[in-house]
């Protein structure tokens, strides 16, 4: 790698118009840098920006709507390219769901356009806010992973602009190798220009959803494994707090689509204005303050208490299915705007790991015990089921993911990135992996181990044919494939 890709230090004093400088954040806010920051509208604005860079010997970040929780879109002292101008969509083929976008479309934008013509996005992640370009670059994946995969399983093409102009085509059929490693590739390799999906036909804007109250870890994963044949969607709610043999207890939701007549009234429930969150919660608190109120929860004594009440209250109201929007129970972490800002000025991380199936039950509920032990409780823990892929760099096992959040103080900082260690450790030794969206914590030596030199290599080597100048650079790849382990 170049000097410039190593460094990321501050520019000379005047090689770039200091009004461009901005103090970005992860969006888990334990993360910041100060760049020169541009927000290019146009393919030509983003190679104005290429050569820009290469004339002042500096690097580029591409950055989407900041929804990665650490350093993924971030480029200390260096340009960052926020690509959230670029957000038209180019075309689109209601008869068969097949959508072309720019890159700073977000996933909002996208299910907005294309659910009256009963069409949904075939995977999304937890929040509608994120962009295009950012689910790609990280292979987002959804409450379905096992069933379809990650969102680069419903790609059918792009095009991808390498920093020295050159605009590649890629699909499965045309060059295949950057296809499958640009997916994922958290933006190394060139900047998407256009996007074409295939959304899935949906028959109605509500989806069936039944709980079932698990007791333990060990049976939460019972569940999916029972439900996972005929669910569509699958997604368990984990209380960190718990203890004993209730470690891991918590609320898996299985959803379906409904069949063609299953609705008797597609034609409401498939309007926008059906699918929107509520501005509520529990009927009085305005969704806009709900952060500040939670505020002073966050905190163990404060979620054992709302932990055990929403435990008991699953237990208690038992197997009751109900019927929800897409949007309801597709993006939870929307429903309470600002939901960063509630564990307080020093932000949070989530370390999601995804470890084989055989082994997940005994590394999770290690990660749970050693997290209480240390008195770092997990204050939201969530389950997913997943396959593996195709993609170089994808993170998925055919296993499970557990995510876990912790609130992060000047007082705990030290002592939880020495907890995300120990995790790691966990997690190599059970051949499982990390998630670069999530990542705050790890090391280069941690990552090389979880996804093998082999596999590395073929992404660096990749690298230097697309970007032999190492133009694009951001600080989480500095940190975790240019081995200068500064997470702290």
């Amino acid at each position: 790698m170049s000097r410039s890709a190593h460094s990321g230090t501050a520019v000379a004093s005047g090689t770039l118009p200091v009004e461009r400088l901005e103090r970005l954040w992860g969006w888990g806010r334990t993360s910041s840098a100060t760049s020169y920051v541009y927000r290019p509208s146009t393919p030509e604005g983003v190679l104005q920006m290429f050569e820009l860079a290469r004339a002042h010997g500096v690097t580029v970040g591409l950055r989407g709507a900041g929804q990665s929780y650490g350093d993924a879109a971030l480029n200390a002292g260096n340009i960052c390219l926020d690509l959230s101008c670029m957000k038209r969509i180019l075309a689109w083929d209601p008869g068969q769901g097949i959508i072309q976008l720019e890159p700073g479309v977000t996933i909002e934008q996208l299910w907005q356009y294309a659910i009256e013509d009963g069409w949904w996005p075939a995977v999304v992640p937890g929040t509608m806010f994120a962009t295009l370009g950012g689910c790609l670059g990280m292979n987002v994946h959804g409450k379905n992973n096992w069933a379809v995969g990650p969102i680069g399983e419903h790609v059918v093409e792009f095009e991808l602009l390498l920093p020295n102009g050159e605009v590649r085509r890629c699909s499965r059929e045309h060059e295949a190798e950057l296809f499958h490693a640009a997916i994922g590739g958290f933006g190394m390799l060139g900047c998407f220009l256009s996007v074409t999906l295939r959304l899935k036909r949906v028959h109605s804007g509500l989806l069936d959803v039944e709980p079932f109250v698990a007791r333990s870890l060990d049976e939460m994963i019972e569940v999916f494994e029972a439900r996972m044949r005929t669910a569509d969607h699958l997604v368990g709610w984990v209380d960190g707090l718990a203890r004993g043999e209730q470690v891991g207890r918590g609320v898996v939701h299985q959803a379906n689509h409904l069949g063609p007549g299953d609705d008797p009234e597609p034609a409401r429930t498939l309007r926008v204005d059906s699918q929107t969150l509520p501005a509520t919660l529990i009927g009085v608190v305005p969704a806009s303050m709900a952060w500040r109120l939670m505020r002073p929860f966050m905190n163990q004594i404060g979620l054992r208490l709302i932990n055990g009440v929403r435990y008991r209250w699953s237990r208690a109201t038992g197997h009751r299915a109900y019927r929800q929007s897409h949007a309801a129970f597709a993006f939870l972490f929307d429903y309470i705007p600002n939901w960063n800002l509630v564990y307080g000025p020093g932000g949070m991380i989530q370390y999601q790991s995804f470890v084989p199936a055989s082994r997940a039950a005994r590394v999770f509920k290690m990660q749970l015990e050693l997290a209480r032990r240390n008195g770092l409780p997990a204050l939201l823990g969530v389950l997913k089921r997943h396959r593996a892929d195709p993609f170089l760099m994808s993170p998925a096992v055919d296993g499970y993911s557990l995510a876990l959040e912790f609130k992060v103080t000047e007082r705990n900082r030290r002592r939880l990135w020495a907890l995300a260690a120990e995790f790691d450790a966990l997690v190599l030794e059970a051949g499982g992996r990390l998630y670069f969206a999530k990542d705050s914590t790890t090391t280069a030596a941690t990552v090389r181990r979880a996804y093998g030199e082999e596999r590395i290599e073929r992404f660096l080597a990749l690298k230097r044919v697309c970007d032999p100048e190492d133009r694009l650079v951001t600080d989480l790849f500095r940190r975790l494939l240019c081995g200068r382990d500064e997470a702290l």
